[in-house]
């Protein structure tokens, strides 16, 4: 089983998928429960809606579930964010903090670190090998994390998520100019955004995100309220509010590619 795809670009753009993926191996499904199953906390049609807005971008996308592993957690299982809601390396529970494992059947140590071996270990090797040739070929590389997630999940955060969350980790990941320009786009869209709100940027961005060594890296977490027809079973796409969010998605892309050259260290 292919557990991750690479298509190979030339822009100093990357956009990582670490959520979409719905591969969960037939031991592991078997484990899981009826809620489990149903894996509602995939990132659901996130590589469609970002989908050719701009040729020539590397991508590396994750094929396996976050239930088997999640590719955007800590590989030691650190929290994100201490003392608040949250879901770990392998998820207990699902965003609305209920169990998805049948009684006695989550993952222990042995395992979870098999899974890292098995399915983080290998993405992460390769999303690092595509920043490294990015930057060699343009002394300068920009990972553009692309996430989603339902707007509404009380476990996890109050109210309705805004449309657009960029995350940083407070500016510590991407020059402060990435930061601007995204953000710009995003508050003159019409849609609903933050900086650095609830999502701050996960494991990702913060481990890649090295502007004094020329690696840049954002996060978007989009609700999914922004481009689906339905934040549940069967999740469809909306091809309408798509098409307007794909403008806005296009728009940052462009304007980060445009601005690569002039983040070159010198």
């Amino acid at each position: 089983m292919t557990i991750f795809t690479i298509e190979q670009g030339t822009s100093p753009i990357i956009l990582g998928f670490p959520h979409t993926g719905t591969f969960v191996p037939p031991d592991v499904r078997a484990r899981l429960n009826a809620r489990g199953r149903e894996l509602t906390d995939t990132d659901w049609h996130i590589e469609r809606l970002y989908g050719g807005l701009l040729p020539g971008a590397t991508t590396v996308c994750a094929l396996f579930h976050r239930y088997v592993i999640d590719a955007n957690r800590d590989p030691e299982d650190r929290s994100l964010y201490p003392g608040q809601n949250t879901t770990g390396l392998v998820p207990k529970t699902d965003f609305d903090g209920r169990p998805i494992w049948r009684e006695g059947a989550g993952p222990g140590p042995d395992d979870t670190a098999a899974r890292v071996a098995a399915y983080h270990t290998p993405y992460h090797k390769a999303l690092a090998q595509e920043i490294c040739r990015i930057r060699d070929m343009h002394g300068v590389a920009i990972l553009f994390d692309c996430h989603s997630i339902r707007s509404c999940i009380p476990f996890l955060f109050d109210g309705l998520l805004p449309d657009l969350n960029i995350g940083t980790d407070g500016g510590r990941t991407c020059d402060a100019r990435i930061e601007a320009a995204v953000y710009e786009i995003a508050r003159d869209s019409g849609f609903s955004s933050v900086l650095n709100g609830r999502f701050k940027g996960g494991w990702t961005t913060r481990h890649y995100g090295r502007p004094e060594e020329g690696v840049h890296a954002i996060q978007l977490e989009i609700a999914q309220s922004a481009y689906l027809s339905t934040e549940q079973v069967p999740f469809d796409y909306d091809e309408a509010r798509a098409d307007r969010l794909r403008r806005v998605l296009r728009q940052m892309l462009q304007r980060l590619e445009n601005m690569a050259p002039g983040l070159v260290l010198g």
